[in-house]
């Protein structure tokens, strides 16, 4: 499910908000999961964080460049 950075790039707000609320989905099966013993790959956690940090990264970007043009 982790994408490239370049690939969240090109996301419009519609779909990265998407991508973040699928995201934050599957990092809580995957906490549900590590907690009954049935996560073997303990590495896809922080994976799965990184990818949430990166996405609300993109969309605060988005937020602060729209921010700046509504002020010019």
């Amino acid at each position: 499910m982790a994408r490239e950075l370049a690939e969240l790039r090109d996301m419009d707000l519609a779909t990265l908000v998407e991508e973040l609320r699928a995201s934050k989905q599957e990092a809580l099966n995957l906490r549900f999961r590590h907690a009954t013993g049935q996560l073997e790959n303990t590495a896809e956690l922080g994976k799965v964080k990184r990818q949430i940090a990166r996405i609300n990264m993109l969309i605060r970007q988005g937020e602060i460049a729209a921010a700046e043009m509504a002020g010019k």
